[in-house]
């Protein structure tokens, strides 16, 4: 059995002489809480699809990610708790014979079959317009789709109700890597409220294209209310440069909160550094805790 989510996750606030000086107030939403198997973001995509996959009667779930993607990991969690099977089909052929790493090899204690295809082909593979498979419920990469953005559309309708007078004044911020979480964020928050997503990858215009994509797919249509910062991936997809390694433990090591560093330390250092240009003075931020940091290496 799937456990329920722990919701509405908790609002915390951030007392960062930094940040005050810069005249921004900083609050987490732990959606990093949510649930011990598919937590944060995750969680909120999955439900609605799992919903249906469970209402169409399929016997599986199938998706797409990286060797460390928390998506592919999260499925197979949930797969196993709703006794389904899982298939994850993972980007990079030159890992089928290599040891796993703690990412995939979780996601296979949970029961899911991994299937490595070349680099070369993978976005092909993983944009859908391949075979597909009887009694397989299909979930994109990241899974992101139109029921996806719905469920994360409630993040901000809790937001609603635990910030004190929200509108203007208030810009919600998340990580963002395939869009959906941004969408609904957005999609969800009281009229004046802004969404900011800080790109964890190179994808400028790209990513903008993806979010009015998702809008338009789950609403009809479009939203006025986000944007995307692009200065702050580090490099790229799953870079952890040193000075953002330094910056996530000195944050936990001031506020007692993990960090994630692939998402969550980029979102966070966005903040910081639109706080000392000046591009956030006088706002509520509230940032989105989206998952857990990776766990410590064994002995």
């Amino acid at each position: 059995m799937l456990l329920p989510a722990d919701l509405p996750t908790p609002l915390t606030v951030v007392d960062d002489p930094e940040l005050a000086a810069a005249g921004v107030e900083l609050r987490l939403k732990r959606d990093d809480l949510a649930h011990p198997a598919v937590p944060g973001n995750k969680w909120r995509k999955l439900a609605p699809n799992l919903e249906r996959a469970v209402a169409d009667g399929s016997r599986a779930l199938l998706t797409y990610g990286g060797a460390y993607s928390t998506h592919v990991r999260a499925v197979a969690a949930a797969a196993r708790a709703l006794g389904l099977e899982s298939v994850g089909v993972i980007r990079g052929a030159e890992l089928a014979g290599m040891p796993r790493n703690w990412s995939l090899a979780g996601a296979e204690r949970d029961g899911m079959v991994l299937e490595f295809v070349e680099r070369s082909v993978y976005r092909e593979v993983a944009s859908g317009r391949q075979e597909r498979r009887p009694g397989h419920f299909v979930l994109p990469e990241g899974g992101s789709n139109a029921a996806a953005v719905r469920g994360a559309a409630v993040i901000a309708a809790e937001l609603a109700a635990q910030l004190p007078e929200p509108g203007e004044r208030d810009v919600v911020c998340c990580a963002v890597g395939t869009g959906g979480t941004l969408a609904g964020i957005a999609a969800g928050l009281p009229p004046g409220a802004q969404a900011l997503g800080v790109a964890v990858l190179r994808g400028e215009g790209y990513l903008e294209r993806e979010v009015t994509a998702l809008h338009r797919a789950a609403y009809g249509r479009e939203f006025a209310n986000w944007r995307l910062v692009h200065g702050w991936h580090a490099g790229g997809y799953g870079k952890v440069p040193p000075e953002l390694e330094r910056f996530a433990a000195g944050f936990e090591d001031r506020h007692g909160v993990p960090v994630e560093r692939r998402y969550v330390a980029k979102a966070l250092s966005a903040v910081y550094g639109l706080a000392r240009a000046g591009e956030l003075t006088d706002r509520r931020v509230t940032l989105v805790v989206t998952g857990l940091p990776d766990p410590a290496p064994q002995a």
